[in-house]
């Protein structure tokens, strides 16, 4: 039997679905503008003549700096980047989500576990103690600096956590009753019922490993080893082309600065928008089952 909506209701869907465009909208057209900036023509750019809709339509900004050698480099070092944070940052909250969901009769210290994770949310070393250690440690300058900081994230161990919480315990004593181990049960178990929470923990991971510019800004001490986003950063905020190299500067004033940015820009996000799709319908079962306690 379907129910009519009274005319409140009506007006507070109908107030939902505005504010939920015209926030969708702020999001998408500042991107579409960069998007057509990059191709087009370098007078429509710097004439400010782009909206919307690329004016004289042109791939000659993607042509150059796809030949570009530092734009290359800096997304090599972030691929790398990728890869080793997301294995060693899944692999580690993997690792300390299983025994922190255990009952306390199982793992008699979790208690404190638990409350020396959230300590680390609360309170940190600061810039000047962290820097010291990786420059101690001889990782600066090195691939490691960007992601052995980073290898533990106490917000995805939560989500974890409680996403294994949330799983029927009587099949793990099943397992258990067959003679299979913690190792067993976590790889053949845990991770096979997790998917959700996975997919979304995994999103998380390399979006943050994308973005961050920061770490790679401090720790490199050459532009050779900088990562993408530092690079894009460097780029964007501190551009000038006074202090620019003549052989690069000759090859954006004959293309446009503005265009080029807008392309390196587009080309540095269009990963992640790949990739987010096919993990957006485990992104909100993973939230919401990670943030109910079982």
């Amino acid at each position: 039997m379907q129910h009519r909506m009274s005319f409140g209701r009506k007006v507070f869907v109908a107030g939902n679905y505005a504010f939920l465009v015209a926030l969708s909208l702020l999001c998408l057209l500042p991107l579409i503008q960069v998007l057509s900036i990059s191709f087009s023509s370098s007078a429509a750019a710097s004439a400010g003549l782009v909206k919307l809709l690329p004016v004289d339509l042109t791939l000659s900004s993607y042509k150059y700096i796809l030949q570009k050698q530092e734009f290359i480099s800096s997304f090599g070092i972030t691929l790398q980047r990728l890869v080793l944070g997301f294995v060693i940052n899944m692999g580690l909250s993997l690792l300390c989500a299983y025994p922190l969901s255990k009952e306390r009769k199982d793992l008699r210290i979790r208690s404190y576990y638990a409350w020396f994770f959230v300590f680390t949310i609360l309170f940190s070393g600061g810039l000047i103690p962290t820097y010291m250690v990786i420059s101690m440690t001889g990782l600066i300058d090195t691939i490691w600096a960007l992601v052995i900081p980073s290898a533990v994230s106490v917000f995805n161990v939560i989500l974890l956590l409680n996403f294994f919480r949330g799983l029927p315990k009587e099949i793990e004593e099943s397992a258990f009753m067959d003679g299979a181990g913690h190792w067993l049960v976590l790889r053949k178990m845990y991770v096979p019922m997790s998917y959700p929470v996975l997919a979304t923990v995994s999103l998380f991971t390399m979006v943050f490993h994308w973005n961050a510019w920061f770490d790679g800004l401090i720790y490199m001490n050459f532009p050779k080893n900088y990562p993408l986003s530092t690079y894009l950063q460097l780029l964007v905020i501190n551009s000038n082309p006074m202090k620019m190299d003549p052989k690069n500067l000759a090859g954006i004033l004959e293309i446009s600065e503005r265009t080029t940015r807008a392309a390196q820009i587009f080309l540095g996000a269009l990963p992640i928008l790949i990739v987010y799709p096919f993990l957006q319908k485990f992104f909100v079962k993973g939230i919401v089952l990670g943030s109910v306690k079982g």
